[in-house]
Order: structure tokens, then sequence, then C-alpha cells
């Protein structure tokens, strides 16, 4: 049996014929903090909406803690969600709103207060009971919906982008907040964002997802570090991909120069795509690089320098780095083996073609 707290088992979902989720498999387990990473239209709402009820999967199965819960109506389910609006009610008080569920559930009024106080004071609301909605500001009325939310001891904790619509400072906060709350709880969360720093920050493991597909799940230096694709190198951060030939285990040859990697097992003198985060890269005297180009572009970032530099192949390389070097000046680029990641290239529409007769072929033989 899995020891999984959610199975998404081949879920498909589409809307007026176009396909939104396509055989999507995922499990998280329980006491988890799981973002769903991608870009708009990319699936992450709807997946999050069929686990919580809201929508029904054109097939597939829904598992919840061992059991089926694909046509279980969503208030009949062990979890709560907190949606990006956070859909509170103006004409009642605060207690009013946490007491909500409570109220429907026929709990007892002892109990009701009880828990009333003990959801105010762990999102930092202590006293705020009879305090009316549209006196708070966006971040305490974030808070007045978790606490709605997790009164009810729920096993499972969704949240569709509820800090979309904070300013910066105070979504840094409140990022930190829903981490403490997770530890405190001990309840599973699935968080879905478009944000990839705050899914970086928050998350014991984030799920990239594009068109429909998981592109990668892992944790978060693990899917900065070592991106599976091209998609997840360059949604996650900054990239330089780049194209290169894999000479051998340990060997890979970008723009005619060599640079040793840790990477094996593509083969010899093999096409690949070459990642390098902007970061990696060391500039120094031209002597001292593999490469070797010409400071294009600066910008002062604060903690660091932003530089375009221009090699002769004409590729202009995205470069940080805490020491300062003005346009115009010459440099050679060098990066550490073990920050250099090979990715196998996309195949070509002939070459998928291809590989589809040829397993065709395979099974017919």
């Amino acid at each position: 049996m899995s020891q999984a707290l959610i199975d998404l088992e081949h879920i498909n979902k589409s809307y007026d014929g176009t396909m939104v989720l396509d055989d999507l498999v995922l499990s998280v387990k329980p006491n988890s903090f799981v973002t769903l990473l991608g870009p708009s239209g990319c699936g992450k709402t709807t997946t999050l909406r069929i686990i919580g009820g809201f929508e029904k999967p054109d097939s597939g199965r829904v598992i919840f803690d061992g059991q089926e819960i694909t046509s279980l109506p969503a208030n009949k389910r062990q979890l709560n969600t907190v949606f990006q609006k956070y859909s509170l009610f103006p004409h009642m008080s605060i207690a009013e709103n946490i007491a909500f569920g409570l109220r429907i559930r026929k709990m007892p009024q002892a109990y009701i207060d009880d828990k009333i106080r003990y959801a105010l004071k762990l999102v930092n609301l202590d006293g705020f009971e009879d305090r009316e909605i549209d006196s708070l500001s966006g971040g305490q009325q974030q808070r007045i919906a978790i606490a709605r939310a997790i009164v009810n001891e729920p096993k499972l904790l969704l949240l569709d982008e509820p800090l979309s619509a904070l300013d910066r400072k105070l979504r840094e906060d409140m990022q930190y907040e829903l981490i403490r709350l997770k530890n405190e709880l001990g309840i599973t969360f699935i968080y879905v964002t478009h944000d990839q720093e705050e899914a970086m920050t928050m998350s014991d493991t984030v799920v990239v997802m594009n068109q429909g597909y998981i592109q990668q799940m892992g944790t978060p230096e693990q899917i900065y570090n070592e991106p599976e694709n091209a998609f997840v190198a360059d949604f996650i951060g900054e990239s330089n991909i780049v194209p290169g030939i894999f000479l051998q285990d340990g060997l890979v040859e970008i723009f005619g120069a060599k640079f040793a990697c840790v990477d094996k097992g593509f083969g010899r003198n093999k096409p690949v795509d070459v990642v390098i985060r902007p970061e990696d890269i060391v500039l120094g005297s031209p002597e001292s690089g593999s490469l070797r180009g010409v400071v294009t572009h600066l910008i002062f970032k604060g903690v660091h320098y932003e530089m375009e530099v221009t090699t002769p192949d004409g590729f202009e390389w995205l470069v940080h780095s805490t020491r300062k070097f003005i346009p115009g000046q010459k440099v050679g680029l060098s990066v550490d083996p073990n920050d250099i990641q090979i990715m196998n290239k996309p195949e070509s529409e002939d070459e998928q073609a291809a590989s589809i007769l040829k397993e065709q072929a395979e099974q017919l033989a």
C-alpha cells in the first residue's frame, strides 16, 4: 500500500477539447510542503482543484489516505483550501468567519470559542475576534483565511496563490509564517504558485509543470542545480543554455573550447545542451579562462553585478559576480566542472517519428 497521503493516478482533464492535464501521476507524502510551480495555463490550479473536489477528472483516480475520493464532494474531504481571493464573509466578524465551518458541523460553543482563540494565536492575531473584515490589511485577511481553514484540523491544506495580492515585503514575511504554521500544525501543504523564488523558499518538494505535464519533481536544490530539461533550467532562475559536444565522459566542448565536467554516459561526440548558471561563471583575465569575451553590459543588483559577456561566436553570456568588470573589458570565462549540467538535446520531429517507428517495429517483432 502507498505511504502517500495523496495519490493522483493517471489524471486526465480537458476543457472545450483542450487537454489541461495529460496522464498526470503524483504522490504527496504526509507532513510535506509540496509546491506546484509553472507558468499560467500549465495545469497546476486544475490539479489543486481536482484534489480539493472542485473539479472532477475526465479519467484517473484521486486517492486520499488510502481511500479513493475521486467522486467525493469537496465538503466531505478531510482538507481545506485557501484561495487567491480569500472569500471571507464581509458581513461577519473575524470570529464568525473562523467559526463558520465549525458551526456547520454543529460543534459545541465552548469548543468553537477555544478553537477561535487557538487559531488566532497561531496566525499572530490574538484579540481580533470582534474586528470587522474590512478593517484588516491584505496580509491580515490572508491570515484569517488560513485560520478559518486550520481551525477544522484538516489533514491537508491546499493553497492557491494566496500571497499573490500582497506587496513584496509582506509576501516574504508571510512565506516564513506559512512555513512556521506548517511545522507547528504537522499537516501537509500543497501550494500553487508561478513565483519561482516563492517555491524555492517554502517547499520540501517542488513539482515543475508545463502544458499539463510534470517536467520535474524534487527538492529545491535538485530542481535548481540539476534541471532535467531545458524548460526547467530556463524557468527556474536564470541560465545560460548553450549547444555543446559531449566528447567523452567528463569532457564537453562549448564553442570550440574544452571544459571538464562530471557528467557521464552521454556517448562520444554527441550534440548536447549545456546549462551553466550565471553565478557559476568566474571572470578573470583573458588568459585565465577556457573562453574569452568582452563585457558588453553591466548592471548593479545590490548583492552582485549582472553582466553580459559576448564571446567571439556571438553568444551573450549572463554572468553574476561580486567583482566589477566594465563594458569593453576583455575577460576570460571559467567554470568549475561541478557547475556544468549536461542535458540531451530534444529530438526533432523527424527523430521523434523515427523513434516511434522503431518502437512499433520492435513490438511487432
